[in-house]
């Protein structure tokens, strides 16, 4: 999906590199051949870890906040390419943290954005999430601005090179912040297994085809885009089901001795995560895999290749089947 040459011999900022999502941008880029490819992060251990993980002399290992701006311009110094996805995800600890998450995601992506024009760097791609469409909680909130910063950057950079764009997914399977590793530990234990709501539904995708689209959207921005990865729909009553028929054996547990408890929904938390406003749906066009949200009069739809959003993927999303959800767990 992404041209070999593109990344070659570029030198590539990701920041939350030591994180599910980071770390596998950074193990991606290094199969492309660029100039060096530059891991920051806050966590220390994490950062060794990957480095074990990935031994390539192109790596670079840097530790520090996105709060720290002078770190930030620092560690930009003679980079091509940043990819932001150091974030504070979890929904609950942000709703009881909220200016710890205004501290990272906010002022962070800010720090980030400022840092990239100081260094002129050729592109910035922000990382984001399906909750910052209609927020209802803390966490999509503090994307729902970071998207809008980073937007605002193309009109406000003047002369500045730096082609910023964002990038909105929804959730990564097996990714920090995921339910995935909580529903396994859950079945480890025999049980009970927790849900929230039967009909509670989520826009899911694996982390390596999240990572691949991401790649991708940084090949072909042109600044001031939200770029919408198309992901199936899964109920999470049927992701509960596949995992406790495939995994509950492996524990030495029949897959009926498994209860699934209703708890109740959550502080901020929805029963169906949208992946676009209608606003937004005005101004999206679309690929085979991707939907952009255009920025005013900065992209030539034709030049582009891409044409209205015709079909009904964004307002009816197709469910997945319990085979499909099968297949996407690798069960």
């Amino acid at each position: 999906m992404v041209k070999n040459n593109f990344y070659k011999n570029k030198a590539i900022l990701v920041t939350g590199g030591a994180g599910s999502i980071g770390s596998e941008i950074i193990r991606k880029l290094l199969s492309l051949d660029p100039k060096s490819v530059r891991a920051f992060d806050n966590n220390e251990t994490g950062l060794f870890d990957l480095k074990q993980e990935l031994p390539s002399e192109k790596l670079r290992l840097l530790i520090g906040d996105v709060r720290d701006k002078r770190r930030l311009i620092r560690a930009t110094e003679e980079v091509d390419i940043i990819f932001h996805a150091a974030a504070l995800k979890h929904v609950l600890l942000c709703e009881h943290n909220p200016f710890e998450a205004v501290q990272t995601n906010v002022v962070g992506t800010q720090n980030v954005i400022d840092a990239a024009l100081n260094n002129e760097v050729e592109k910035m791609i922000n990382i984001s999430t399906d909750k910052a469409v209609n927020p209802v909680n803390v966490m999509g909130a503090t994307k729902l601005l970071t998207e809008r910063l980073v937007n605002a950057a193309c009109y406000y950079k003047g002369k500045r090179k730096t082609v910023f764009a964002s990038v909105r997914f929804g959730n990564v399977l097996n990714s920090r912040g995921s339910v995935i590793p909580l529903f396994h530990q859950q079945i480890r234990q025999g049980g009970p297994m927790t849900i929230t709501n039967k009909k509670m539904t989520r826009f899911i995708m694996s982390i390596p085809r999240a990572v691949d689209l991401v790649l991708k959207t940084a090949e072909i921005s042109k600044g001031g885009e939200i770029f919408i990865l198309k992901m199936p729909l899964a109920r999470i009553s049927d992701l509960i089901e596949v995992m406790i028929k495939e995994l509950a054996p492996r524990y030495g547990y029949k897959p009926e001795q498994i209860r699934i408890k209703v708890i109740g929904e959550r502080i901020g938390e929805k029963l169906e995560e949208e992946l676009i406003t209608k606003d937004e749906l005005k101004k999206a066009h679309e690929t085979k895999d991707i939907v952009t949200i255009l920025n005013g009069d900065k992209n030539n739809d034709k030049e582009r290749g891409i044409l209205p959003v015709k079909d009904s993927f964004l307002s009816h999303p197709r469910l997945l089947t319990k085979k499909e959800i099968r297949k996407l767990l690798n069960y």
